[in-house]
C-alpha cells in the first residue's frame, strides 16, 4: 500500500479496536460492512484487511461463512487472559528493574504522577475522562515493564493489556481508593528496586481487578 492507504488503514483499526474496546461496538455484535463502511468512512477493502486483523489478535471472530462478529466475553477467556497478563507483566517487571536507568526511573515517576491525579479526580466524583484514565493507567503499567529490553514482550503484553481492558470497560465502576494505594504502593516497590516486592504487589494487583470484573459483569447480557 501507498503511505495514504497505510495512514488510513491504521486509523481505521484503531478506531475499530478502540471501539471495541470501550464498548462502543458490544461483544457479539455483528460486524456489517456496510455499516462499518459508513461508520468510520472507509473502503470495503480496508475493512476487510483491518478486520481480519483483528480477527489475528482476538478481538474478532471470523465463522465461516458468517461474517465478522465481535468477540464475546466469558468467564474462561477473562481468566485466561488475567492469568497470562500477571505471568508476562512480572516477567517484564522484574528484567525492567534490574535493566532500568535513571531515565527510566524518571519516566516511571512521571507516569505514576498523572496517573495519581487522574485518580484523585475520579475519587472526587468527577468520571468525565474516563478513557484518558485508563489511558494514564496503560502508560503506568508500560512504564513499570519498558526496561526489560524485550520488544517481543512488550508487544505480547500490550496485546494482553488491551484484551483485559476490554473486559475492565465492562464494568463502570472503579476500586478507588484500593487501585490507588495498589498503584502508589508498587510504584515505591518498583523504584527501591524490590523485584519480589514490587512482582507479588503486582500480581495481587492484577488478580483483584479480576475478581472485581468478575463480580460485577452481567454474563449472562454479553452477547
Amino acid at each position: 500500500m501507498n503511505d495514504t492507504n497505510q495512514t488510513v488503514g491504521s486509523t481505521t483499526y484503531q478506531k475499530i479496536k478502540r471501539d471495541i474496546i470501550f464498548g462502543a461496538l458490544r461483544p457479539g455484535s455483528k460486524l456489517k460492512l456496510d455499516m462499518l463502511k459508513e461508520r468510520y468512512d472507509a473502503s470495503l477493502s480496508t475493512l476487510r484487511e483491518t478486520l481480519n486483523r483483528l480477527t489475528s489478535e482476538g478481538f474478532v471472530e471470523a465463522p465461516a461463512q458468517r461474517g465478522f462478529f465481535v468477540k464475546p466475553v466469558s468467564v474462561e477467556d477473562l481468566e485466561e487472559i488475567a492469568n497470562l497478563r500477571t505471568l508476562l507483566e512480572c516477567h517484564a517487571l522484574g528484567l525492567s528493574i534490574q535493566n532500568g536507568d535513571a531515565e527510566w526511573e524518571g519516566q516511571l515517576v512521571a507516569a505514576h504522577h498523572k496517573l495519581h491525579l487522574m485518580e484523585q479526580r475520579m475519587l472526587a466524583g468527577d468520571e468525565s475522562q474516563v478513557e484518558l484514565w485508563k489511558r494514564y493507567d496503560w502508560e503506568f503499567h508500560l512504564a513499570m515493564i519498558q526496561a526489560c529490553k524485550s520488544k517481543n514482550l512488550l508487544s505480547l503484553h500490550a496485546t494482553l493489556f488491551d484484551k483485559y481492558l476490554r473486559y475492565q470497560m465492562l464494568v463502570l465502576t472503579n476500586r478507588g481508593e484500593v487501585a490507588i494505594r495498589e498503584h502508589k504502593a508498587m510504584f515505591d516497590a518498583t523504584l527501591a528496586r524490590d523485584t519480589a516486592t514490587a512482582q507479588r504487589l503486582l500480581d495481587e494487583h492484577i488478580r483483584s481487578g479480576w475478581q472485581h470484573t468478575l463480580a460485577s459483569v452481567s454474563w449472562g447480557t454479553s452477547g
